[in-house]
């Protein structure tokens, strides 16, 4: 070979070895990171689409699209775009969880999982270990703490040593003129998120000045009971001197709520019913839904739909155009879905052109930001206590009122 020639051939080979460590070691134009290309971000998510009991989280998905949707029409994230999957259905089966966070992290290749919102989350301990960013609703305990997981709205089942969110207690309060004197009963599934969730709610319920007068987790969590009146009768004297509670706490599902609260009205009880779950105006469609959860008052833990604020304005209008520019109506599942994908597009525009699970990880470490439509956000703080605001509306006549509007409480010790 000419000596020109070899000195050629060297050179090209110094600048294939340059280009391809180039490319390992960060860089815009790294391919090493798992899900990140020089032009793209690919992201997963996990959702109960389909439950044994009809109820469905379906909606998360659109709200988590609508949100990619922008910031790709926004130019992306420091210059990529968002791939987004869509979210595999989990069916709320521990098994089927796992196995939806393996296959989005061995098979699709995905940087991130967001969102995941599920009663389950047996793929937590996976995602983690895998180095996964993965933002959810923080109703389990596996949002709190864990390096890799993110409740969009910070951590609602803190472990002894973080903070309770006091949204729903002093809302309760608010509704009734005062707790002093007010006893107050919860009731949840058999699973581990009613378990977690009556734990939580019976202290920050006892802090706000309530009497806890009952709080089980008892009712079937994977076959919806035929007869609620055994439940509807033990709460009815759990009251001082066996009268009725001032308050009926669920922390259950749509149908089971439907149920409860139907058998809890036909019983001619008069007191104030409450869950965290039927911001739905799609379940005003039938006349016995619509009756079922008349008078009800919803915790939200974000802004009302009703809220004229700029934030829901834009909210509304990523929905719509994610939905083919059709009117649809709105439930809190579409913000659940939301506000996952929004946290997860701020850290990761945090972390900068070269982006890695590490580089994710520091922007993390140091997050904060206001005025989002569930607050003040702020991380590491998120993984021990919620980021505190919320709201309670109230259905009445065939249509959602705001009852106390989004505010901001201290958050409580939880020990």
């Amino acid at each position: 070979m000419p000596r020109a020639l070899r000195v050629s051939a060297a050179a090209f080979a110094l600048f294939l070895v340059t280009a391809c460590n180039s490319a390992s070691t960060g860089g815009s134009t790294s391919t090493s990171v798992r899900g990140v290309t020089a032009d793209t971000i690919k992201v997963g998510g996990i959702v109960s689409m389909t439950t044994a009991s009809g109820y469905s989280k379906k909606d998360t998905d659109l709200g988590a699209r609508a949100r990619y949707d922008r910031a790709n029409a926004e130019g992306g994230i420091n210059g990529r775009k968002i791939e987004y999957l869509g979210a595999e259905d989990d069916g709320q089966d521990p098994a089927k969880n796992l196995a939806a966070a393996r296959k989005l992290v061995q098979q699709d290749k995905v940087f991130a999982v967001s969102p995941m919102s599920s009663v389950t989350f047996a793929g937590a301990d996976f995602l983690d270990t895998q180095k996964v960013p993965t933002v959810g609703w923080g109703t389990l305990p596996s949002f709190c703490g864990p390096a890799h997981l993110y409740g969009f709205n910070g951590c609602l089942v803190p472990t002894p040593g973080g903070t309770l969110n006091q949204t729903w207690p002093e809302g309760l309060a608010a509704v009734l003129g005062g707790a002093r004197g007010r006893s107050v009963a919860l009731i949840a599934g058999d699973n581990d998120a009613g378990k977690f969730g009556i734990r939580t709610f019976t202290q920050g319920f006892k802090a706000a000045g309530f009497q806890v007068a009952y709080a089980k987790a008892v009712v079937p969590a994977t076959s919806m009971p035929s007869d609620w009146s055994a439940y509807t009768k033990e709460i009815l004297r759990s009251g001082p001197g066996g009268r009725a509670p001032d308050a009926v706490v669920s922390v259950m599902q749509t149908p089971y709520n439907i149920g409860l609260f139907t058998s809890l009205k036909r019983s001619g009880y008069k007191g104030v019913i409450s869950d965290p779950t039927d911001y739905d105006p799609g379940l005003l469609a039938k006349d016995a839904t619509k009756q079922a959860l008349d008078g009800v008052h919803v915790l939200l833990q974000f802004q009302p739909f009703e809220a004229d604020t700029p934030a829901m304005r834009r909210f509304k209008d990523d929905i719509k155009n994610a939905s083919g520019g059709t009117e649809v109506p709105l439930n809190m599942h579409m913000m659940t879905g939301y506000m996952s994908a929004d946290l997860f597009l701020s850290i990761a525009a945090k972390a900068g052109k070269d982006l890695t699970v590490e580089s994710f990880q520091q922007a993390a470490d140091d997050f904060s930001d206001t005025g989002t439509l569930v607050g003040d956000r702020a991380l590491p703080k998120g993984k021990k206590e919620s980021f505190g605001c919320g709201a309670l509306v109230r259905l009445k006549n065939g249509r959602y009122e705001v009852a106390v509007p989004f505010t901001c409480y201290p958050p409580i010790p939880f020990g």
